[in-house]
């Protein structure tokens, strides 16, 4: 692989880094505006899963591995966050 393509892929990575980032703040502005909290509380989950993806493109594009371990508990801790939050809506319903 030469450079050219690598610099190809490096630019692919990180337009597909901005793109996740545009789509965040449009789940944002749902999150803020959601009608109700089940909406609000799936455009946080959107927001989470957006995110690990930002952490692994970036990781990739930089090749820095720490991106990766950090995307990995992230993930973990965002699907506890969601169990916790769905436990409390069961609850109050």
């Amino acid at each position: 692989m030469g450079k050219e393509d690598s610099r190809m892929i490096l630019t692919a990575l990180l337009l597909l880094a901005l793109i996740l980032v545009i789509l965040m703040i449009i789940c944002l502005v749902r999150l803020i505006l959601g009608p109700t909290v089940p909406d609000r509380v799936v455009s946080l989950d959107t927001i989470n899963t957006l995110a690990i993806a930002e952490m692994v493109t970036l990781g990739v594009a930089l090749k820095e591995i720490i991106f990766i371990d950090v995307a990995i508990v992230y993930t973990m801790l965002a699907f506890v966050s969601t169990l916790y939050i769905a436990k409390y809506l069961e609850g109050r319903a």
